[in-house]
């Protein structure tokens, strides 16, 4: 995936750029895919074998800025496998869901494919990806990633991993210190927890300033402490008291006026935009941003804290990206030994120092480059967002599909208008969203 639609806005990295928006596939596609047989099509059954022989290699919207990048990893690889040959495919991000149905249903999945966890499960629970816990070879990798990131591609109910971390993302929350100061609020202490978001959003309302240009979603209620799911990730769980009450909180919010008018439809690219133009004073952002603000706003960019995005529980919010492992591979040993060559510590690091994204390597994050730097925006969000990272979790359910995500924004606008209670907003989201569920 493209590392300007992997971020801690969901869906900016750089730039305010929303994440494309991919389903997770056609009904008609996700049944194929169901039907597909875990390990047929004369597969290889672990990767213990010589590294040699013909693999393919699909990522996902990354030639256009990272073509000289790959040609010369794939080229070392090469170099250092006599014999090898990786053939790089890569693939847009419109759709880019339903191209990996279509592929596994046809047993013609890449040898290596780039996928993030939501991205992984159908996969993984059709059988076409390799479970990585299962085999010798590639378990022993576990030890040179990140616990956290690791266990980001645990797939739930199939007992194992199904992907090598590859690269990272979270970020900080910008705050506009004078809009703050108008307030009657200190710009040095920005809010820590969800209890002082909506104390600050209530006397910004005052001020007939908007806190916030979005509306909450399912991380919202991860950071606040709700439990998202129950333990077998069977069925969604967010409509219980504590989610109600989130919910309560967000919507008397939105009734003070500390939401933008827009935030039920707004995403994080339109929230960018409203920061801008100081018409919030909160957003999550990136070192682009703070470019753009330094050359474009100046007014704004000299008011700017950095702070962590609020939570209850200490824990920021993480976005894992990785490599994936055809079941049906006939040449599982040379796309294993890819896969950990593309994701190991020299490799992230050097592909990170390329694109504002962090490795997931055990060790990376505490090298100079993430934990020093100079003034210019550049060095303060990547210092910043290393820093976070380091006791980040994935708050997002790997089962939870863009479709649902869009079934939870539309009952709380339903709740913010006042059609429904936050209780049944929350009820309605979680029984449509468990209907779904039962079809992936």
């Amino acid at each position: 995936m493209s590392p300007a639609q992997l971020s801690p806005s969901a869906g900016r990295l750089l730039r305010p750029a929303s994440v494309a928006t991919i389903a997770l596939g056609t009904a008609l596609s996700l049944t194929a895919l169901t039907g597909c047989s875990s390990g047929s099509g004369g597969g290889s059954s672990d990767a213990s074998g010589e590294v040699k022989g013909k693999i393919t290699f699909q990522t996902w919207n990354l030639r256009a800025e990272y073509k000289d990048y790959f040609n010369g990893l794939i080229a070392d690889f090469e170099k250092k496998y006599p014999g090898t040959k990786v053939r790089w495919i890569d693939k847009p991000a419109d759709r880019y869901a339903e191209t990996l149905s279509a592929d596994a249903a046809s047993e013609n999945l890449p040898d290596v494919v780039n996928v993030s966890p939501d991205k992984a499960y159908p996969l993984a629970k059709a059988g076409a990806l390799m479970n990585l816990s299962k085999d010798e070879t590639a378990a022993k990798a576990e030890k040179q990633y990140m616990p956290e990131a690791w266990k980001g591609n645990e797939m739930p109910g199939l007992d194992g991993v199904y992907g090598f971390p590859w690269y990272l993302n979270t970020g900080p929350l910008f705050y506009n210190k004078r809009l703050f100061e108008k307030a009657g609020l200190d710009g040095d202490k920005p809010p820590r927890t969800y209890g002082e978001l909506f104390s600050y959003g209530e006397k910004l309302a005052k001020k007939k300033v908007a806190s916030l240009g979005t509306a909450p979603a399912i991380e919202d209620f991860g950071r606040y402490g709700v439990e998202l799911m129950n333990k077998d990730a069977t069925e969604f769980t967010y409509n219980n008291a504590k989610g109600v009450e989130l919910l309560k909180k967000y919507k008397k919010l939105y009734e003070q006026g500390g939401l933008d008018g827009q935030a039920m439809s707004a995403g994080p690219e339109k929230a960018g935009e409203k920061f801008e133009q100081e018409k919030i004073a909160m957003n999550a952002g990136g070192a682009l941003d703070l470019t753009s603000f330094k050359e474009n706003q100046p007014q704004l960019y000299k008011n700017i804290g950095l702070t962590d995005a609020p939570n209850n529980n200490g824990h920021p919010n993480m976005y894992v990206m990785s490599l994936g492992i055809s079941q049906t591979s006939e040449n599982k040993s040379t796309a294993v030994a890819f896969a950990r060559f593309v994701t190991n510590k020299k490799n992230q690091e050097s592909f990170a120092h390329k694109v504002a994204v962090f490795p997931s390597t055990k060790g990376s994050l505490d090298e100079p480059y993430w934990t020093k730097g100079g003034r210019s925006p550049e060095d303060r969000v990547r210092v910043s967002s290393a820093k976070l990272l380091k006791k980040a979790v994935n708050y997002t359910p790997v089962v939870m599909t863009e479709e649902m995500k869009t079934v939870l924004k539309k009952e709380v606008s339903k709740c913010f208008l006042g059609q429904k209670s936050p209780k049944q907003a929350l009820d309605d989201a979680v029984a449509e969203s468990n209907k779904l569920l039962e079809q992936v």
